[in-house]
């Protein structure tokens, strides 16, 4: 409970007197005695109560006033909205310290993201800027800045750390409300995306050097990512039961230096099932690179010097000539897993075990990110829903009803 202090200061001669009492009958009639006798007598009102861990004292010149705050700040402790004094000082650059020290967990590459839209397009507008005075008109006009000079789905991401440092902000005390309230984002189009058929992630599958091969089904036939793919190691693959476990990726740093680390949701780690080709083509891969189980901790895919892979370097030695000589210039290593998800979808397997196979933490990342409807699905689509309402009834009469209605030329 708040507690309410009378402290009372003045003089006696040369004597400067100060002494405290308590908020009680005998205090207070002690407190006015003092004061009587007391020359240039001054009597102000202290608050205190515990806040965070530690006893925070505010100082009244009325008793109103005092009695005011103490009852408000009782009710907010009730409500859960009180905030330690000591943290409004805490500037927006120290809050994002703050939050990026609160998950040692988080992977090296999301990591080096949020840090670079920190040090690039938030800490120097509002760096400087007390947490606690931040305003959601002032994120709006942050975000207006940022979609001067950005892709509306770099705005968002970058927005999205914004969002995520004020919530840490919330949950520990720092302040009562986060200030991401209706900011208005640009809007994100949606673009199509290429998406390979069979007979291209055949063609290729066959313009890639042998030593890569296998990573084309991996990624189509799978579905893993290519943080998944480049952190396989022997270990994982249990050819004779015919299954996989994603247990670890490999991703980069800040500086773009390789990192092993956990999968990206927990969902994302998982065994997966290998078809009978896939596994003949695995096999035959550890077999041109010499491996066996004795060897489980050995990558399964290395750069040529034997090092773990690089994505940028693969790609402008490896993937980037293999899809201009199959034709498909311009996919990215991800279309695999698109082409995975949309086939999971097409051949009619149930959104729960697609959501399984593909690591989705959430079903609606496997229906909206990845299974876009091809042609050929859309028109088979629509030729059905063609043959449910529009084929002539038996008797005839509802379509020469309609007929009739038609007015002739």
């Amino acid at each position: 409970m708040a507690q309410l202090i009378y402290r009372v200061t003045g003089r006696r001669g040369e004597e400067r007197v100060f002494q405290t009492f308590r908020n009680t009958d005998e205090g207070r009639k002690a407190a006015a005695v003092l004061a009587a006798q007391l020359d240039s007598a001054r009597t102000v009102y202290d608050v205190r109560t515990r806040i965070g861990g530690r006893v925070v004292t505010r100082t009244f010149k009325r008793r109103k006033d005092a009695d005011a705050y103490a009852s408000t700040i009782e009710a907010d402790k009730l409500r859960g909205v009180v905030m330690d004094p000591r943290r409004s000082t805490m500037t927006v650059a120290e809050l994002a310290e703050s939050w990026l020290a609160s998950n040692p967990s988080k992977r090296a590459d999301t990591r080096a993201t949020d840090e670079y839209h920190l040090r690039a397009h938030i800490l120097p507008p509002i760096g400087t800027h007390r947490a606690v005075s931040v305003t959601p008109a002032q994120l709006q006009v942050l975000v207006n800045d940022l979609a001067t000079r950005l892709a509306p789905k770099t705005v968002a991401r970058a927005y999205g750390v914004v969002r995520a440092m004020f919530t840490h902000a919330f949950a520990t005390d720092v302040l009562a409300r986060s200030p991401c309230r209706g900011v208005k984002l640009p809007r994100v189009d949606v673009k199509a995306r290429k998406i390979p058929t069979p007979g291209e992630v055949i063609a290729l599958a066959d313009a890639m050097p042998d030593e890569y091969r296998a990573m084309v089904y991996l990624g189509a036939v799978l579905g893993l990512r290519f943080s998944e793919i480049a952190g396989l190691r022997v270990g994982r693959f249990d050819l004779l039961a015919r299954s996989l476990l994603v247990a670890e990726t490999l991703t980069r740093d800040g500086i773009g230096r390789p990192v092993f680390g956990p999968p990206k949701s927990a969902a994302s780690r998982r065994t997966l099932a290998i078809p009978v080709p896939l596994v003949e083509l695995l096999t035959a891969h550890l077999q041109l690179r010499g491996l066996t189980g004795a060897d489980a901790e050995v990558l399964v895919f290395t750069a040529p010097d034997g090092g773990p892979l690089r994505y940028a370097n693969w790609c402008s030695r490896v993937w980037s000539p293999a899809c201009r000589a199959a034709r498909v210039d311009g996919l990215g290593f991800h279309g695999l897993r698109r082409a995975s998800a949309t086939a999971l979808v097409l051949e009619g397997v149930d959104l729960k075990t697609a959501q399984t196979r593909l690591g989705h933490s959430d079903s609606r990342l496997t229906l909206n990110l990845y299974a876009q409807a091809v042609a050929d699905a859309d028109r088979d689509a629509a030729d059905r829903l063609a043959a449910r309402f529009m084929d002539r009834p038996r008797d005839g009469r509802a379509m020469d009803r309609s007929r009739a209605k038609v007015p002739g030329p």
